[in-house]
């Protein structure tokens, strides 16, 4: 038997998809504001601190980084509320773990900006009076925050596909969109069809405008 494709069925239920798309997008900026937070703050400690700190900080990484996704959004959406005895709706929990998720991978990212900062820059700083907060916010922040961008972006693309690990706890996102669509009409190629070539189009998009703020803060290289 062949399998004839009727996209209608999808035009009748395009809110699902296009709303979906509209909330990854949602939970990836969330994500990734809250993980640069986290991450920002634990390579500072990373890199200030003493080897207990360093210690304490590269167990947290190690731990999230060598875990699947899926399993922390089980363990924070359905066995964090049995264990604490707390309540939070799907979409803040997702968010939570996408954060932290994101947050261990900025923190290598973060810290490895820190690090490839000249030493000049920071003794030049030094020399004109700056105290070290001051130190912190226009010099360190500013050239780690170019040196980084290339990996931020990627960070970002990887965060935006990763939000449909969310449908399987039926968070309303774009792959869930498309489990709806086939689930009540059953027409899953044309469901998963669009939905990956909304991903596509979406992450290409997504793409090239992080490129363009790349090149405009790039660091320029002399010969």
């Amino acid at each position: 038997m062949g399998y004839d494709l009727h996209f209608n069925v999808i035009w009748r239920n395009w809110d699902k998809l296009w709303g979906g798309l509209l909330l990854s997008l949602e939970l990836a900026v969330l994500s990734i504001g809250i993980g640069i937070v986290i991450g920002l703050t634990l390579a500072v400690a990373h890199v200030s601190g003493n080897r207990w700190v360093r210690g304490a900080i590269a167990t947290y990484v190690e731990a999230i980084r060598n875990v699947p996704l899926i399993l922390l959004v089980y363990l924070v959406f359905y066995g964090l509320p049995q264990a604490v005895d707390i309540r939070y709706g799907a979409t803040t929990s997702f968010v939570a773990t996408l954060s932290i998720y994101a947050g261990a991978y900025l923190v290598e990212v973060f810290r490895s900006g820190l690090e490839a900062i000249p030493q000049g820059q920071l003794d030049a700083g030094r020399a004109i009076g700056l105290t070290p907060w001051q130190r912190f916010a226009h010099v360190r922040l500013p050239a780690m925050t170019r040196i980084t961008l290339p990996a931020l972006s990627n960070t970002f693309i990887s965060l935006f596909k990763d939000t449909s690990v969310a449908s399987v706890i039926a968070v309303p996102e774009l792959t869930w969109g498309a489990q709806w669509i086939n689930l009540n009409t059953f027409r899953i190629v044309e469901a998963y069809l669009i939905a990956t070539a909304m991903y596509l189009v979406t992450g290409y998009v997504l793409l090239f405008l992080l490129r363009r703020l790349e090149r405009r803060f790039r660091i320029a290289r002399h010969a």
